[in-house]
C-alpha cells in the first residue's frame, strides 16, 4: 500500500464512517479500485485500524458530553444517591449497548474478514438496508428526545449494530434506524449511534492492528490514513448532526440504492471482480 492509497482511504473513511452509507462498504469498493486485495487480512485490518482516527474525532467533538457521562457513571458507582442521574444511566446504556457487537464481532471474525468481503455482499447490503432506513423514517414517531432514552433502546440499538459487521449495511445506518423505530428523534438516535460506535470501533481497530502490521501494510500508511480520517471525520460529524436536525435520512438511502445498482452492473458485466 502506498502513501497515496492511505490518503485516499483515510478520506473515504472520514467521510463515510458516520454517514449512514457504510464506511466498510465504501472502503471495500475503493480498495478494489486501487488494486488492493480486499479479502486480504492485512487490508481488512488496515480499514479497521484507520477507523480509530474517525473515533478520535467523535471523542474530541463530544468530549464535554463524554467526560460528563464518565464522571457521573463513576460517581454513581461510588455513591448510590447519584444512580438516578441521567448521565450515570447513559454510561450504563453505552456499556450494555456495546456488548452485543463485541461478542458477535469476535465469534464471526473469520466470516467478517473472509466471505463477507465480497462486493456482491456489499451491493446487496447497500440496497437492502436502504429500505429499512426509509421504513424507519416513515413509520417511526420520532417523538422522544435524548433525555427519554431507556435501557431497552440501548440494547436494541446495540443488537442491531451487529448487522453492520456485514459490509454495506452501515453501523450508523443500522443504529440510527433502530433508534428511529424505537421512537427516538433523529438527533437523539444519531448521538447514541455515535456514542455506541466508540467502544465498538476502538476495539476492532486494536484487535486488527496486528494483521495490518504483520501483513506488510506498514506503520506509515496506517498513521497517515488514521490522521486523514480524523480530520475529515471531525467535519463530517459536525455536518451530519446539523443535517439530521432538519432533514430526513432518506436521501442517504437513495444514494445507497444507486451505488448498489451501479456495483451490481459492474460485477455482472465482469468489469470488476467480487474479491
Amino acid at each position: 500500500m502506498t502513501i497515496w492509497d492511505s490518503i485516499i482511504l483515510g478520506i473515504v473513511e472520514g467521510l463515510t464512517e458516520f454517514l449512514p452509507v457504510s464506511s466498510t462498504g465504501h472502503l471495500t469498493i475503493v480498495s478494489k479500485m486501487l488494486g488492493l486485495k480486499i479479502d486480504d487480512p492485512a487490508i481488512t485490518g488496515y480499514t479497521a485500524v484507520i477507523q480509530i482516527g474517525a473515533i478520535a474525532a467523535v471523542v474530541l467533538y463530544f468530549w464535554k458530553d463524554i467526560r460528563r457521562i464518565a464522571v457521573a457513571w463513576v460517581r454513581g458507582l461510588v455513591n448510590p444517591e447519584h444512580r438516578g442521574e441521567f448521565d450515570h444511566r447513559m454510561g450504563w446504556y453505552v456499556i450494555v449497548g456495546s456488548v452485543p457487537i463485541v461478542i458477535v464481532g469476535f465469534l464471526a471474525r473469520d466470516l467478517i474478514s473472509g466471505p463477507l468481503r465480497s462486493l456482491w455482499w456489499v451491493a446487496g447490503a447497500l440496497i437492502g438496508w436502504s429500505f429499512v432506513m426509509v421504513a424507519a423514517e416513515r413509520l417511526s414517531s420520532k417523538a422522544r428526545p435524548l433525555e427519554r432514552i431507556t435501557l431497552v433502546d440501548a440494547i436494541v440499538m446495540g443488537v442491531v449494530q451487529c448487522l453492520a459487521l456485514i459490509p454495506g449495511v452501515s453501523r450508523s445506518g443500522a443504529t440510527i434506524s433502530a433508534g428511529l423505530f424505537r421512537g427516538l428523534d433523529r438527533v437523539a438516535a444519531t448521538r447514541i449511534a455515535f456514542l455506541l460506535g466508540i467502544p465498538a470501533l476502538v476495539g476492532a481497530g486494536i484487535y486488527e492492528l496486528k494483521d495490518a502490521l504483520n501483513g506488510g501494510v506498514g506503520a506509515l500508511p496506517l498513521i497517515v490514513g488514521t490522521i486523514v480520517s480524523f480530520v475529515v471525520a471531525y467535519a463530517s460529524v459536525a455536518w451530519l448532526l446539523r443535517f439530521v436536525a432538519k432533514h430526513t435520512i432518506e436521501v442517504f438511502a437513495l444514494y445507497r440504492v444507486l451505488l448498489g445498482i451501479v456495483l451490481i452492473i459492474l460485477l455482472a458485466t465482469s468489469t470488476i471482480t467480487a474479491t
